[in-house]
């Protein structure tokens, strides 16, 4: 019998019987032990976080936008940048060109656009929403609600002590956090442990479970004691520091992971491959996607089907500033409408330009994304 030494740990050595019939091995794993946070980073997903390292951008890439007011707005791909003001705030990937913490290519970085005072009820936050498929086993709502821990990697050029908060899909049970930035302008590791909620009510389907805040500047009837769970909604800490409240403040976010246990472990890569299909449950991106052309009496229109590499989490809609263009030949204005509802699903939908005017000889392609974002 041999061992498999992962981490050079040898108290949690795997071990290798010989085989009992030719070409059989049998692999036996320990119950407990210092490597249990690597077997589980190996055989499980152990990450709730989509997109933690902010690889995936497929809206808008690196290009800087001001996000609006009251509009759940995606920069990189499972993070929302939202506030209750509008023009208080740019965020982009990548933004600042700052170097990236060890072992990460890319981040999140929002800018204060003015020193702005918030009001007891404005918010400005980063948030993901995590699907309730993805937190069933977490148990939350129950007598068996197991502690999680939320890691990140930080920059900021304001210092002190910052706030966030996990809630659960409803907004109606909250933790407010506090953390601290000791040094500006530095990429600093941040972990904070919450206990499992036992009460409040946690859907386990395809809507929202729960939802990670990092505030960036929160009033005070959204802002709560650090450090227990409350029946209110808070997205942020009392006496947290306000990025917005700066002008050219910055904050730089990279490597956020939401795991069971009582301790941040290595952050769990995925595959670019992967990372991406699971992006794309929730949004996919295409780009001059060809878009076929029928006759219909004096008229002639662009139709198509797209069929989605992931399974979505529910029947999409056209995101916001999608639209067909003319590659080739004239035609009339193009009008971008979905097929009849029965044509769609979660793998694929149709499309339908039913514009009049065409001429022959015309191409159409497709440009824009479908969401199916929680």
């Amino acid at each position: 019998m041999s061992s498999i030494v992962l981490n050079g740990d040898t108290s949690g050595a795997v071990t290798l019987s010989a085989p009992s019939v030719a070409g059989t091995n049998t692999l036996t794993l320990p119950a407990a032990t210092g490597n249990l946070a690597l077997y589980q980073s190996i055989f499980s997903l152990k990450n709730r976080i989509i997109n933690g390292s902010q690889i995936i951008s497929q809206r808008y890439g690196t290009a800087s936008q001001t996000i609006p007011a009251n509009n759940p707005y995606y920069v990189t791909d499972r993070f929302m940048v939202r506030g209750t003001q509008a023009s208080k705030v740019t965020a982009a990937q990548n933004a600042g060109s700052v170097t990236p913490p060890v072992g990460f290519t890319n981040y999140l970085g929002v800018t204060s656009s003015s020193a702005y005072s918030v009001t007891s009820t404005d918010y400005f936050v980063i948030e993901q929403r995590i699907e309730g498929f993805n937190i069933a086993d977490l148990g939350f709502g129950t007598a068996n609600a197991k502690t999680v821990t939320l890691s990140f990697q930080v920059y900021s050029s304001l210092t002190g002590t910052f706030g966030g908060s996990l809630t659960n899909g409803g907004l109606s049970r909250s933790y407010p956090f506090s953390y601290s930035i000791p040094a500006a302008n530095t990429w600093t590791s941040i972990s904070v442990t919450v206990p499992g909620d036992t009460t409040g009510t946690w859907t386990t389907d395809n809507s929202t479970g729960m939802s990670v805040f990092l505030s960036l500047g929160a009033g005070s009837t959204l802002a709560g004691t650090a450090g227990s769970w409350s029946g209110n909604t808070y997205v942020s800490a009392t006496g947290a520091v306000s990025v917005v409240g700066t002008n050219g403040a910055t904050f730089y976010v990279t490597g956020v992971q939401l795991e069971a246990g009582s301790a941040a472990t290595t952050f769990d890569y995925r595959q670019y491959g992967q990372e991406l299909a699971l992006c794309e449950r929730y949004y996919y991106g295409l780009s001059n996607y060809p878009i076929g052309l029928a006759q219909s009496s004096n008229y002639l229109y662009s139709m198509g089907l797209v069929a989605f590499p992931s399974t979505m989490r529910a029947t999409p809609t056209i995101a916001s500033g999608s639209s067909f263009a003319v590659n080739t030949g004239s035609a009339g204005s193009p009008l971008l409408v979905p097929l009849p509802t029965g044509v769609n699903g979660p793998q694929g939908v149709g499309l339908v330009n039913n514009s009049a005017n065409w001429t022959t000889n015309v191409t159409v392609s497709f440009t824009g994304g479908f969401s199916a974002e929680l």
